[in-house]
């Protein structure tokens, strides 16, 4: 099955399921008993690291844990806390109200799991990253497993100095219990993601090399925008600009390039497609489906049932993303839909409000069928960061031309395209380009974050809600506080180890 992620748990810890025939997410989950036990029929870490099978096996456990990621606690973590999202009336979750009124605590059991799935996955990097080395197997390919591992790794903790800043760095231990010890200054977590993903981008193919059942896997390109968006997060522009230069203009040697229409991203014949750097493939059940259909789905808004068992309408848009769309922005249709069809009796019915279509594929009965696939770099991604790092180091002609690029797809032509923006303007629509661009996505929070506007944005969004909307949309305002740039630290690491400290503000 290739990288195909399997399981479909909402953010749950250790849920670890076989890729092929060979189960190797056991091995690292020390809950299991039979790890003492040294079993010679079960593979254990003295009798496995023995073929290539097994490196690839350990490389495809690293992927695995990308699904509990992105599959739930990431749009939790980065749209709900923001401006383009909140909670229906299918998501009585206290935890999630809390996310989206600003009220969580280091108790959020969300922002446990985005700590614990990330250095779960981290651990996993590091078993297949130490002992792959050590396999006797073809010597093209093992460097490859090692680059892909590598550049897990570096997604891995991308994601948690982003939340948290500085955290434990662990490279050579392999359980999860090894993340404990103190946390270590967010730049040399940076040095360490950089250095990955530059060894990373020297061994990996370029998306073309690889084989109809390897889609999905890392890239030379997904290597060298991720590394870009490091360095564009870090406020390094020029070498944000220098590294993403590499992949956009010369993006024909990468396959790369925008879909005519922003829908294709989420149609089955085109998902994967030019504009797909780095997304999690999904086929319908018994193998891992996509289940933010069942919580982007239409339940209560409809006037009777859609006939689609599984819809709870959960994750739904605010109001202030529904209104920010121009109607002439294709872009509107796909991530905001109020027309369904019963797949039963082919009824159209009309949602009284507006509900996220990107994960909804018409047709089914079930949502457990569901198999669009969740993209986590996407080109247009690309193209809006080197924009945006054009135009901070004063390459405004450049900057417009591309941003501009990803404007005249969402509007068709270029009646809608910048033009003469001052630096401070261009920044702007860039962020707006970015909010109108990927709702429900998990970029949100770490857009807002980095430009330095999440409290002022927000404080903006609760004004607006309350206006349009829900009154006690005001509560967002008198609850955000400055620190809350930063994620607590989850309670539950804070007690198992002692060496860890708070974030300021959250104690």
């Amino acid at each position: 099955i290739g990288v195909r992620l399997v399981g479909s748990e909402m953010c749950i810890r250790d849920r670890y399921i076989i890729f092929g025939c060979i189960s190797i997410f056991s091995l690292f989950n020390v809950q299991c008993s039979f790890l003492d036990e040294k079993p010679i029929d079960r593979l254990v870490v003295d009798n496995f690291y023995t073929s290539q099978k097994d490196a690839q096996a350990a490389v495809d456990a690293t992927y695995q844990q990308l699904n509990s990621i992105y599959s739930r606690c990431m749009y939790m973590l980065c749209d709900l806390t923001c401006d383009g999202m909140k909670n229906g009336l299918g998501m009585p979750n206290a935890f999630l109200q809390n996310l989206e009124f600003l009220r969580h605590t280091p108790e959020n059991t969300f922002i446990r799991d985005m700590w614990q799935n990330n250095y779960s996955g981290i651990m996993k990097a590091n078993a297949a990253i130490n002992n792959i080395p050590s396999v006797t197997m073809n010597p093209d390919l093992q460097k490859r497993f090692i680059a892909e591992a590598k550049f897990l790794r570096a997604l891995y903790y991308f994601n948690l100095v982003r939340f948290f800043g500085d955290v434990p760095l662990v490279t050579q231990l392999e359980t999860i219990d090894d993340a404990m010890g103190p946390r270590v200054a967010k730049e040399q977590i940076y040095e360490q993601i950089l250095s990955d993903l530059t060894d990373a981008e020297s061994a990996l193919p370029y998306p073309s090399e690889y084989g109809t059942t390897d889609i999905g896997r890392a890239t030379k390109g997904a290597a060298k925008i991720l590394a870009g968006k490091v360095y564009l997060t870090k406020g390094d522009y020029s070498k944000a600009k220098e590294k993403l230069a590499e992949v956009v203009e010369q993006e024909g040697a990468y396959g790369y390039g925008l879909h005519v229409e922003y829908g294709d991203n989420w149609n089955l014949d085109t998902e994967a497609g030019k504009e797909a750097v780095f997304y999690i493939e999904y086929k319908a059940d018994p193998l891992p489906h996509n289940d933010e259909m069942s919580l982007t789905g239409p339940k209560y808004s409809l006037p009777e049932p859609i006939g689609v068992s599984g819809s709870n309408e959960a994750d739904i848009p605010t109001m202030e993303l529904n209104n920010t769309f121009k109607e002439n922005d294709k872009r509107k249709a796909v991530n905001l839909r109020t027309h369904y069809t019963n797949p039963v009796n082919g009824k159209e019915l009309i949602s009284s409000i507006p509900l996220f279509g990107k994960y909804w594929q018409d047709g089914l009965t079930a949502i457990k069928f569901c198999e669009i696939n969740m993209h986590i770099i996407r080109y247009s991604d690309a193209l809006l960061m080197y924009a945006e790092a054009l135009n901070e180091i004063g390459e405004s002609e450049k900057a417009h031309q591309v941003l501009n690029r990803v404007r005249e797809r969402a509007f068709g032509d270029s009646s809608e395209n910048y033009e003469g923006l001052s630096k401070d303007a261009f920044r702007a629509a860039v962020l707006q380009e970015r909010y109108l661009e990927f709702p429900i996505e998990g970029h949100r929070w770490f857009d807002l974050v980095r430009t330095g506007t999440f409290i002022k944005r927000m404080k903006e969004h609760s004004t607006y809600e309350a206006k349009v909307a829900e009154k006690n949309k005001t509560d967002i305002a008198s609850n955000i506080k400055d620190y809350m740039i930063l994620m607590p630290i989850p309670q539950r690491e804070l007690d198992l180890n002692p060496e860890l400290t708070q974030n300021p503000g959250w104690s």
